[in-house]
């Protein structure tokens, strides 16, 4: 690829893009450290794209103004040119800033920006929930257990993923979707033609704030952390999926019953995300016991914005 790449721990590199909080047009003149030896193969062609669908780096999702596939980013790369979208508490857009600004949180933005995610939980034809344990190297929240896929739709892409407010208000999120869909992809090697856009189910938009008490400078106020307006996304897959997974996202993954997710969150060796912990407690068993139901009626479906308190012990590593 170029020269030999520097190997960083998850905690040197967070430190690294710490270091840049307080020079948001940074410069990137010479090629960044590589996290991991491993390459990532995609397995589709990304629009615009100038390389083949093969061979692309892993983390490589940063596009520029005109909506490009660039390629070969790194992860340092990634978090300083991917756009995510701000919005207020109500959900409008109010514009776009760098996923590291956005995931900043410090004395003068004690929540970071608040911006648009997603949440996808994918099920499989037993009613098998996949979960997947985020890769020790992530900057933000390391080594957790969490639902199938959780990420951000991005400014800047074609087709768009920002959402129109009406459609989410609706309850229709083909923008999200698109999001979803690419992430899959990325994050667990999911092919789109397995999971079409028909096939995903908005349900609701969950508003919440956690700060990464792992990454936390002691006395200084500064940490990572995830300011969101949630999108949740059902989809159940008729056949089954072919799991691939990134090694610079994805540690470990599993498909779980109701039963084994709750034993699996009793066990206090295992780490979960914060969004993932309350979406659990107040919203998915719901689902899950009518799934039918969640992913082919309205029932489930509102055009609210909850607003969730994430216990601070939940945001402790």
């Amino acid at each position: 690829e170029g020269g030999i790449g520097m190997l960083l721990s998850s905690a040197v590199l967070r430190k690294l893009l710490g270091g840049l909080r307080d020079s948001p047009r940074v410069s990137l003149t010479k090629p960044c450290a590589r996290i991991g030896p491993r390459s990532y193969t995609c397995s589709r062609t990304f629009p615009g794209s100038s390389l083949p669908n093969h061979h692309h780096r892993a983390m490589a999702t940063s596009c520029g103004s005109s909506g490009k596939w660039t390629g070969g980013q790194t992860q340092e790369e990634f978090m300083l040119k991917d756009t995510c979208i701000l919005v207020n508490e109500v959900d409008e857009v109010t514009g776009h800033a760098s996923k590291k600004e956005c995931h900043i949180f410090d004395s003068g933005r004690p929540k970071g920006l608040l911006h648009r995610a997603f949440s996808v939980f994918l099920f499989n034809a037993k009613n098998e929930l996949l979960l997947q344990q985020r890769a020790s190297s992530k900057i933000t929240f390391p080594s957790v257990w969490t639902n199938t896929c959780c990420s951000h739709p991005l400014h800047g892409y074609d087709p768009t993923e920002v959402e129109d407010l009406k459609d989410a208000e609706a309850g229709r999120t083909p923008a999200t979707i698109n999001a979803a869909i690419r992430k899959l992809d990325h994050e667990l090697g999911i092919r789109a033609t397995q999971v079409p856009a028909e096939k995903f189910k908005f349900q609701t938009r969950l508003h919440y704030c956690a700060r990464d008490a792992s990454t936390a400078e002691e006395g200084s106020g500064w940490s990572w952390g995830e300011h969101e307006m949630d999108y949740i996304l059902l989809i159940r897959t008729d056949d089954p999926v072919d799991v691939i997974p990134n090694p610079e996202e994805v540690d470990n993954h599993k498909y779980v019953t109701q039963d084994e997710l709750r034993e699996m969150m009793r066990d206090e060796d295992l780490l979960w995300s914060p969004w993932f912990r309350i979406i659990e407690k107040e919203f998915l068993h719901t689902w899950w016991d009518n799934l039918d139901e969640a992913l082919s009626t309205p029932k489930f479906v509102d055009g609210k914005i909850h607003r969730l308190e994430i216990p601070v012990a939940y945001t402790a590593a």
